[in-house]
């Protein structure tokens, strides 16, 4: 006997149908189209998530040579003497620590300086 595909397959396009809901003239209401969008979208937001990681890494590290030079340090000798001495925190969390609490960052350049 012949099982034809009904219900699977309208579940699958409606939704197809529903996770395009918002594009534009065709690629909303054609399946063929709808499904290129998709893939193209997720290879795009794929990319995104990858260069925001690259882009807030490059944030925290401009706002930490910012913060160490105002305090008579460069940035890669500042990161030189924390690893140095030991001390393990990521850049996300001095460049935290440095736009929220000046004095506990006072500390971190104190240390990275004594162990130059």
């Amino acid at each position: 006997m012949r099982i034809k595909p009904g219900v699977a397959k309208h579940r699958r396009l409606k939704r197809i149908l529903k996770d395009v809901k918002g594009y534009r003239s065709a690629r909303r209401r054609r399946i063929k189209l709808a499904k290129e969008a998709l893939l193209r979208a997720g290879r795009a937001n794929y990319t995104s998530r990858k260069l925001f990681k690259r882009e807030m890494r490059s944030l925290w590290i401009t706002r930490l040579s910012a913060a160490t030079r105002a305090r008579g340090l460069t940035y890669s000798r500042f990161v030189a003497g924390l690893k140095k001495a030991g001390v393990e925190v990521d850049r996300k969390q001095l460049a935290a620590v440095a736009y929220s609490d000046g004095e506990a960052f006072d500390r971190f350049v104190e240390m990275a300086k004594a162990a130059l």
